[in-house]
């Protein structure tokens, strides 16, 4: 293949987003760009992820299971024992492989995937294989101001704080729109790699007034009409079958019309779905771009979420007392001095740069549709995620279908290298790279089918396996539950106690897997905080 020949890749990753939180997988948020992809390439009903952003991030760029890279839980140094926080040398990034065949590599948004955030390290993305980079090393945060905003390994936070008008979701989208509207003028025909991580809808919940006032009444009837209309479409796309049961409302959420605050909660997710119309909005830009380029016919365009809709509620308390406690990336004070509230108030409206909230388990259980429990959790609504593919040059007439094969993170990077023919490395002076534990999803995607394997899960002690039909799945510290996801794909009907064998045997793949990936035991985790050698991030 030659250089020209080579697809480009642009790689979008939305943050804390729900499996039907866009519109082609069923949501009322609008989001016309990402439909049209997603309806003029190819969607993926059964692609799952970690559950958290971090490990999701490290799994997705390296083809390894997060624990392989160093990144178990988050970015926190576990001490001896644990996992160290930060991607370690025997994992290559994507943006590595494609740069050593002649790609020029772009990021523009979240890394949170290094342990170190205030001094260079190994760990930052201009030392695994980035030549440009704009964004924040850390984790969710403040969209106004955003703490240790960098380019390149200088920090520019303060362009941010001189700019009334900054928003980083439009900054994000901004500077990748850029990185693709210059490229040509700058590398001539090199292909490109372009990783847009956006930390959109994360808490906390921060949007542009005329976002929101576009958004204002769509939530008023609540929770659980929403949720039904939700599974109305997805049924109707072909997203769900006919006959697929969701999961109840969660038993922490009331029915809305015993809910406390009813003009608050709408608000929350009003500015929720602001929050994903914007980033929508920006890969409109990006894909314009690419259009004007003459490049979106041969550029392989993926969009998915690092995880399932996150049901954290906030902790009150100001801001500076939450910075105190370690929270690094909560800013203790507005730009113009005010203090911000950190904590979901009902006494104050979401959205402005002052407050730092959540929308919490009745919103973020919408957003799981049809699944239950969430971000955290290795059951479906934790790790089920859209999952769009937009290539015209690459996918043929398989253009415009749905893909029902199961395919998660660790697929990604092998993909990539079938389209590109980028040779992954055996051997690297000083490296000694893992094999790469995913597989190619083309083949699948062009409607060849999918062998059964097993694909397998953790996180916080949480375990899953799938095989097939079977999906053998724990909660921390509870009992190996099986369910039959092609029939009951909200894990509702556990039917561990009719297939004995088959939760022996997938519990003991399990059980393997860990071991050769390095999966630190739980209660290990637990034993390092109680001795203060580790900390949550």
């Amino acid at each position: 293949m030659t250089m020209t020949d080579r697809p480009n890749v642009v790689l979008v990753l939305a943050d804390d987003m729900g499996y039907s939180d866009i519109g082609c997988y069923g949501s009322e948020i609008e989001t016309p760009h990402l439909d049209a992809l997603g309806l003029a390439g190819i969607r993926l009903t059964r692609f799952t992820t970690t559950a958290r952003c971090s490990p999701s991030r490290a799994s997705l760029l390296t083809g390894l299971h997060p624990h392989q890279t160093g990144i178990g839980v988050l970015t926190a140094d576990d001490g001896p024992g644990g996992y160290p926080g930060s991607l370690n040398n025997r994992c290559l990034t994507i943006a590595e492989v494609l740069g050593a065949v002649g790609y020029v590599t772009y990021l523009s948004g979240k890394w949170h995937l290094s342990h170190e955030k205030d001094v260079p390290s190994d760990a930052w993305p201009m030392r695994r294989g980035f030549q440009h980079f704009y964004g924040t090393l850390d984790g969710g945060g403040n969209y106004y101001a955003p703490r240790r905003l960098t380019r390149g390994e200088r920090d520019v936070s303060g362009e941010a704080l001189d700019d009334p008008g900054f928003y980083y979701t439009d900054a994000i989208s901004g500077t990748a729109a850029g990185y693709i509207r210059d490229h040509r003028a700058r590398y001539g025909e090199r292909p490109f790699f372009c990783y847009v991580a956006y930390t959109a809808p994360h808490w906390p919940l921060h949007a542009l007034d005329a976002d929101v006032e576009r958004c204002a009444g769509r939530y008023e009837d609540g929770w659980d009409a929403v949720r039904e209309r939700r599974l109305a479409k997805m049924r109707a796309l072909g997203i769900l079958g006919e006959d697929t049961v969701p999961s109840p409302r969660n038993p922490l959420v009331p029915p809305w019309e015993d809910v406390e605050h009813p003009q608050w909660e709408q608000r929350r997710m009003e500015v929720y779905a602001a929050q994903v119309e914007a980033m929508d909005r920006g890969i409109g830009k990006i894909v314009e771009e690419l259009r004007a380029a003459g490049e979106l016919d041969n550029t392989m365009l993926v969009f998915l979420s690092d995880n399932g809709g996150c049901a954290e509620e906030l902790p009150l308390g100001l801001g500076r007392d939450y910075v105190a406690r370690g929270k690094r990336f909560v800013s203790a004070a507005t730009r113009d001095g005010r203090d911000v509230y950190v904590g979901n108030r009902p006494e104050l409206a979401p959205g402005a740069e002052d407050t730092h909230m959540s929308y919490g388990p009745g919103w973020a259980n919408v957003s799981n549709t049809p699944f239950r429990l969430f971000k955290r959790w290795v059951h479906e609504g934790g790790v089920a995620s859209p999952f769009i593919m937009h290539w015209p040059a690459g996918l043929g007439d398989r253009a415009g279908t749905i893909c029902r094969d199961p395919h998660y993170l660790p697929d990604f990077v092998p993909t990539v290298l079938e389209a590109t023919g980028a040779a992954y490395p055996v051997d690297l002076p000083g490296r000694d790279p893992l094999p790469l534990e995913g597989r190619s999803m083309l083949a699948s995607l062009r409607g060849a089918g999918d062998p059964e394997r097993c694909q397998f899960y953790e996180h916080l002690g949480n375990a899953a396996v799938r095989r097939g039909r079977w999906k053998l799945v724990r909660e921390y510290p509870g009992d190996w539950e099986l369910y039959d996801v092609e029939c009951d794909p909200a894990e509702l009907s556990d039917v561990a106690a009719r297939h004995p064998e088959t939760v022996r045997e997938l519990a003991r793949a399990w059980a393997e897997w860990a071991a050769r990936c390095g999966v630190v035991p739980r209660e290990r985790i637990l034993e390092l905080e109680r001795w203060g050698l580790a900390a949550p991030d």
